[in-house]
C-alpha cells in the first residue's frame, strides 16, 4: 500500500513501556497504519534517523491561559515535544470575566505565576464575558498545539463577587451562582474545576488568591456541581498544613471524601524535598486509600529536580536586601559601573553574608543563598559545579565570586539552586507510582 507519510529509521518509544525500537512508521489520513521496516511507497518521507519518534506529551500543568493569545506554537513546550497542554490550573484562569474587570484575574495571575499584567493587557484582545464564550474564543485561534481548560476558582470568585472576592467569604446566593457557573463551563467544554489552597499564591500587594478567602464547604459545594455532569476533573493546589500528623490527617481526609462523595476525579502536584525528605510518602497513600474507598485520585509529579535560576539580568539572593535593593532598581549598565566600586562591592559582600532578612518568598522566587546546593550553569547539560567548591579554589567569598563571574560575562552568567525534586531517586519512585502521572511544567508561568 502507499502511504501518505513515512517516518523512516527512527528510534521509536511507544508510550507502552517496552524498549525502544528501530521501525518506520507509516501514516495515512492522519492515523498510524503501520509500524515496521515499510519498503511501500510514500507521498512524503521524512528521515528520522538519530531522533525519537514518540508519542506527543500532554503537559497537565500549565498557564498558557493568556500565552495562547500570542503565541500559536505554545513555545517552549511544543519544542520538548509537547503537544496537548491543560490551562486554568491552580484556580487562575482568565475566564469568566469582563474585560472592564480584567484588572482581577490579572491580580491573581500576576505574583502567583510571574505573569506580567502589561504583556497581559498587550497580548490578549478580550472577546468574552463567560466561560463558554471563552472556550470559543480560544477554539478559534490559531494553535500549533492542543488546548485543554479548567475553569478557575478564583476567576469564578473574582466574576461573581468583585473585589471582596479576596477578603469575605461568599453569601449563599453568591455561592449558588459560583456552582452554576462551574457547572456550565464544563458541560461547555471545561476539563474541570481547578482552585489553590496554598499560601504560595498571593497577589502583588501580599493579599491572598481570591480562592484562598474561599471555606472548604465552598470548594465542596462547587465540585459536588461539577459532579452533575458525570465528567470533568479537580485540580487543586493544597493546603501546606506542616508536619503535624493531625493536620495532615484531617486534610487527606477532606480531599478523600470530596473525591467519593462528589465522583469527581481529583489531582494535585507533589514534588520531593530536602527539607522534608518523606513529606511526599503520605499522599501517595492517601491517593490508594481513595481508591479504596471509591474515589479517583491520581498525582501529578515531575521528571526532574525544580531550580531557582539567578542572575543579575532576572534576580538574585540578595535583590531585597539592604543596600542591594538599591544597587537592583538601577539599570543593567548602572549595577556594573556600581559593582566595580571595591568599597561598594566590599560592603555588599558583607551585607550578603549577614543574616538574611525575613522577607516573605512566594513561587519561585530567589530564595536565602544555600552554599551548600547553589551551582554555577557553565552549560545546559552535565554536572554543574558548586559555587562554593570554585570560590575555594580561588580564595573569594561566595558572594564576591558571584558578582566576580556576572562582571566577567556582561551579566549572562546564571547560577541555579534547586528549590524540589533534589533526591532522583525519590523522582524515579515517584514516577513509577501507579496513582503518578509525569506533567506539571508550569509552562506559561514564570518565564513569560
Amino acid at each position: 500500500m502507499a502511504f501518505d507519510l513515512v517516518v523512516k529509521n527512527g528510534t521509536v518509544v511507544d508510550g507502552t513501556g517496552a524498549p525502544r525500537f528501530c521501525a518506520d512508521i507509516g501514516i495515512n489520513d492522519g492515523k498510524i497504519t503501520a509500524i515496521g521496516r515499510l519498503g511501500d511507497k510514500a507521498y512524503r518521507t521524512v528521515d528520522a534517523e538519530e531522533h525519537v519518534v514518540a508519542p506527543g506529551f500532554i503537559d497537565g500543568h500549565t498557564h498558557m491561559d493568556a500565552q495562547v493569545f500570542w503565541d500559536p506554537l505554545g513555545s517552549c513546550s511544543c519544542y520538548h515535544g509537547v503537544t496537548s497542554v491543560v490551562m486554568g490550573n491552580c484556580g487562575f484562569t482568565i475566564a469568566p470575566c469582563a474585560e472592564r474587570d480584567a484588572g482581577f484575574v490579572f491580580k491573581n495571575l500576576e505574583r502567583a505565576e510571574d505573569i506580567s499584567p502589561d504583556a497581559m493587557q498587550a497580548g490578549i484582545e478580550w472577546s468574552w464575558e463567560t466561560f463558554p464564550e471563552f472556550l470559543d474564543t480560544v477554539d478559534a485561534l490559531p494553535k500549533g498545539i492542543n488546548y485543554a481548560g479548567y475553569i478557575g476558582h478564583s476567576a469564578i470568585r473574582t466574576y461573581v463577587m468583585g473585589e471582596r472576592a479576596f477578603t469575605e467569604s461568599a453569601s449563599a446566593d453568591e455561592l449558588d451562582r459560583m456552582c452554576k457557573i462551574a457547572e456550565e463551563g464544563v458541560r461547555a467544554g471545561a476539563i474541570g474545576f481547578s482552585t489553590s489552597r496554598t499560601p504560595n499564591h498571593v497577589t502583588a500587594d501580599d493579599l491572598p488568591v481570591a480562592s484562598r478567602v474561599a471555606e472548604w464547604d465552598e470548594v465542596r459545594a462547587i465540585v459536588s456541581a461539577v459532579g452533575k455532569t458525570g465528567r470533568g476533573l479537580f485540580e487543586i493546589a493544597g493546603e501546606q498544613v506542616g508536619r503535624d500528623p493531625d493536620r495532615l490527617r484531617e486534610y487527606h481526609v477532606r480531599l478523600r471524601d470530596l473525591a467519593v462523595e462528589s465522583g469527581v476525579v481529583q489531582t494535585w502536584g507533589m514534588f520531593s524535598s530536602r527539607f522534608a525528605p518523606d513529606h511526599w510518602r503520605p499522599y501517595f497513600g492517601l491517593a490508594e486509600e481513595t481508591a479504596n474507598a471509591g474515589g479517583r485520585m491520581f498525582v501529578q509529579v515531575h521528571s526532574r529536580a525544580l531550580n531557582t535560576m539567578l542572575s543579575f539580568k532576572t534576580q538574585m539572593p540578595f535583590d531585597r536586601w539592604e543596600l542591594w535593593s538599591d544597587i537592583r532598581a538601577m539599570s543593567l549598565d548602572d549595577q556594573q559601573r556600581q559593582l566595580r566600586d571595591p568599597d561598594l562591592r566590599k560592603r555588599l559582600v558583607e551585607i550578603a553574608n549577614s543574616e538574611a532578612p525575613k522577607n516573605r518568598i512566594v513561587g519561585v522566587e530567589a530564595r536565602p543563598p544555600d552554599y551548600d546546593h547553589l551551582y554555577v550553569m557553565d552549560s545546559m547539560v552535565g554536572e554543574q559545579r558548586l559555587l562554593k567548591d570554585i570560590a575555594r579554589e580561588r580564595d573569594v567569598n561566595p558572594v564576591a565570586l558571584m558578582i566576580d563571574l556576572s562582571l566577567e560575562t556582561d551579566f549572562n552568567q546564571f547560577f541555579c539552586q534547586p528549590a524540589a525534586n533534589e533526591n532522583q531517586d525519590h523522582v524515579l519512585e515517584m514516577m513509577k507510582h501507579p496513582r503518578s502521572v509525569v506533567t506539571f511544567s508550569d509552562s506559561g508561568a514564570h518565564v513569560s
